[in-house]
């Protein structure tokens, strides 16, 4: 049995893998600052078990984590802030300074931490891996404003200018290219590097885009299942933007809670990166009228030209360093659509959230 911290454990993927831990007979710890947009009514989630010990607090708040590393054995760090305003500083507040913190803590205190496991974000790599038919693999930089207002939505080779074809994108390179994916980032960095050189075994996973049941529906900034479920279920096309084809690549949250054990368990995983995801992929104009078909709705997304500066063509992981562990994805895309809307069917008021986030133009918003 280990004494486990779940730092964000009353978040998303942060209560799935609570569950999963209790299950396993260990005993669990939350730190969780239970801010909006993510926990509505500021309360501590009916879905968190009793057995559960809870601290609220902020994962910067060097008291409330220093109470809540007291005693443990391991450490989850799934707490971050992912909303897609302009905040720039906050992304690193939290999920950087939030994670140096930790592993500051943890040495200034010398706390017995065995391993510190880090929810990372497939968003580092920006727009991927790519092939080129004359110059071979390339990993293109954010596409200008001046293509986009051309309505030119495909990568050109950085050599030769042809258009080049998407291809599942590994653990070796990253591209980072807005503030959220940059804070992701720095974060592994500073993960992996203070972990080696203090040696607390350290391990990074970066999600794909992760969906199931208790992801917030408030948050229009992030999300596509979210953002056109909401616009459907009040009747309201979803807006694709661009052409519709960008590639994208979902996994269920319960996958990427069994990810997140497999890597405890496993000190081969230790001060090593993986991605977790990849085999879903669809199209953002495929996943808009499968959404539609598994609600019954007969209305055609709206595919009006427009693009949101910052937002990546196509992006999906390659999971083959994860899966030589014997981790497999599980969940088809049909039912990861299916268990999404069931969860969402139970909620008393879902509202078109999209409506308010257009209120907010900002430039850099990063993908679906």
């Amino acid at each position: 049995m280990l004494r486990v911290l779940v730092l964000g454990g009353a978040g998303f993927i942060g209560s799935h893998t609570v569950e999963l831990l209790l299950n396993k007979g260990h005993e669990v710890r939350i730190l969780d600052s239970l801010t909006q947009p993510v926990h509505q009514n500021g309360g501590i989630p009916a879905y968190i078990p009793k057995e559960v010990e809870f601290i609220r607090g902020d994962v910067r708040d060097r008291q409330a984590l220093g109470r809540s590393l007291e005693n443990v054995d391991v450490v989850f760090q799934l707490a971050a802030y992912q909303d897609y305003l302009p905040d720039f500083s906050k992304f690193f507040h939290v999920n950087t300074v939030g994670t140096a913190l930790v592993y500051e803590l943890i040495v200034e205190k010398r706390y017995q931490v065995q391993k510190v496991i880090v929810g990372g974000s497939q968003a580092v790599y920006g727009e991927g891996k790519y092939n080129c038919p004359v110059h071979g693999i390339q990993y293109p930089s954010l596409r200008p404003i001046a293509q986009l207002l051309q309505r030119d939505w495909e990568l050109g080779c950085p050599l030769c200018g042809r258009k080049m074809s998407p291809l599942p994108t590994d653990e070796s390179v990253v591209n980072p290219h807005n503030p959220y994916a940059i804070s992701k980032y720095s974060q592994e960095m500073i993960a992996l590097n203070l972990g080696k050189r203090y040696g607390i075994p350290t391990a990074c996973l970066r999600y794909s885009i992760t969906q199931g049941s208790r992801q917030g529906f408030s948050n229009a900034y992030s999300g596509i299942c979210r953002n056109f479920t909401t616009r459907l279920l009040n009747n309201k096309p979803p807006i694709v933007y661009e052409d519709g084809k960008q590639l994208r690549d979902y996994v269920h949250v319960s996958d990427v809670a069994q990810a997140n054990m497999l890597v405890l368990e496993a000190p081969v995983a230790d001060f090593h990166v993986f991605n977790v995801g990849g085999d879903n992929i669809i199209s953002v104009l495929e996943y808009a009228y499968l959404l539609a078909e598994k609600l019954g709705k007969d209305i055609e997304p709206l595919v009006p030209g427009v693009f949101r500066f910052g937002d990546t063509r196509h992006i999906a992981s390659d999971a083959c360093k994860i899966q030589a562990l014997g981790w497999r994805a599980t969940m088809p895309l049909a039912k990861i659509v299916e268990d999404y809307i069931a969860w969402v069917s139970e909620q008393s008021h879902v509202a078109d959230y999209c409506a308010e986030a257009e209120k907010v133009k900002v430039g850099f918003i990063t993908n679906y």
